[in-house]
């Protein structure tokens, strides 16, 4: 027979398990519907407690007994979120972002997925992104093809491409002062500009692509021979203002650092910038194809 004290302890871990188990549909269900499901997600204690609790412990009243055939059970959680939990559960490795800097994007998420999302940089928060976009469509991409293969190996589902960068760290004076110039504010799709800070190697479709989301996070731009953020910056600027209608939200991680800072505020503007939570800079670009007076910067 329990001692008094282990029931209780017993009772304490049980209604502990109870709540985070809670927790944890809550989460998972609002992303579900903030995806685009209209289904409400309502769970009063006695249905927690019957799916939580032994069978001896539900309401005497409640009879019903859900089999896997039940239209009750149809409303399971997608194959490629269950991988997400389970690989950030399990895994050591943790995302580049900070939970604060995660947060600004992720709120941006639950009000604009299933959305288009653009993500300069192949890392492990690539995953996180591409299920918190549940249903749209997210693209990665990165500077390093071993890297690539890599990640494509671990996480098929994941859409990347491998980018070539010819810019340098040590030339980011140069472009700036390049970027200053007509060539470079001119709203032209960067696959045709003259402008040197333009990428333009990319596949067809990113630029085709009318982007809600894109987020610079790469390449890499901490050694004076990297291939630095200026070009991925600049580009990503371009593709905003190049959109057809509409505004994109443009994130810029590592601000910290002297390129990330004064290009993202060159060429992304400070007059469209939202907020600024620890690395992260959020900007807000409108399409200047509406109209082709608007002033380069606000």
């Amino acid at each position: 027979m329990k001692t008094k004290t282990q029931s209780s302890l017993s009772l304490k871990l049980l209604v502990i398990s109870v709540f985070i188990a809670f927790l944890l549909l809550f989460v998972l269900r609002s992303r579900l519907t903030s995806s685009g499901e209209n289904t409400s997600f309502l769970l009063s204690a006695s249905s927690i407690s019957n799916a939580f609790l032994p069978r001896s412990s539900a309401s005497s009243g409640d009879k019903e007994t859900i089999s896997c055939s039940s239209p009750k059970c149809n409303n399971k959680i997608p194959s490629s979120v269950a991988k997400s939990l389970i690989h950030y559960a399990t895994s050591n490795t943790t995302p580049q972002q900070k939970l604060d800097e995660i947060s600004i994007t992720s709120n941006i998420l639950d009000k604009k997925s299933p959305c288009t999302f653009l993500v300069f940089g192949l890392g492990h928060d690539s995953l996180m992104w591409h299920t918190l976009n549940f249903g749209g469509r997210t693209i990665f991409l990165d500077e390093d093809i071993i890297w690539i293969e890599k990640i494509k190996n671990k996480f098929p589902m994941l859409e990347s491409y491998h980018v070539t960068y010819d810019s340098k760290v040590k030339e980011a004076n140069v472009l700036m002062e390049a970027g200053k110039k007509p060539d470079c504010t001119a709203i032209v799709d960067p696959r045709y500009t003259k402008c040197q800070l333009a990428l333009k190697g990319l596949p067809n479709e990113i630029y085709d692509i009318k982007w809600d989301l894109i987020m610079v996070d790469a390449p890499t731009g901490f050694h004076k021979n990297a291939p630095g953020r200026m070009t991925a910056i600049y580009t990503a600027g371009m593709m905003a203002r190049n959109r057809e209608n509409g505004e994109t939200h443009v994130f810029v991680h590592d601000v910290h650092r002297n390129i990330e800072d004064k290009f993202s505020r060159q060429f992304l503007c400070d007059g469209y910038m939202k907020e600024q939570v620890g690395k992260l800079r959020h900007f807000t670009i409108p399409s200047h194809k509406t109209n082709l007076d608007m002033p380069f910067c606000p």
